[in-house]
């Protein structure tokens, strides 16, 4: 799962300097996504762009799901795993 992929990405980054610069060299791209993706699977880490994308609606989606129709608007930026990555890998 990509949950787990981005997890043990964020652990590794925090312990080796260069792996965090990298990761963040990706925002500076013309496509940072794509640049994130393409770095992560050079390291070794199964994350695919649209497995990224998804991970986050699946989990707001399932945020939704878990208040029995009381919950009709997503919470803006639950739903975005790269953003929060990259919060979390600068604050580390």
């Amino acid at each position: 799962m990509v949950e787990m992929e981005l997890d043990r990405l964020l652990k590794a980054a925090k312990n080796d300097e260069k792996l965090k610069s990298e990761l963040l060299l990706t925002k500076a791209s013309d496509n940072p996504v794509e640049s994130f993706c393409a770095l992560c699977q050079s390291k070794g880490y199964s994350i695919s762009i649209g497995e990224l994308m998804a991970v986050g609606q699946d989990s707001n989606d399932a945020k939704l799901r878990s208040v029995n129709g009381g919950g009709v608007e997503g919470i803006d930026g639950w739903d975005d795993a790269y953003e929060q990555f990259f919060l979390t890998l600068e604050w580390t």
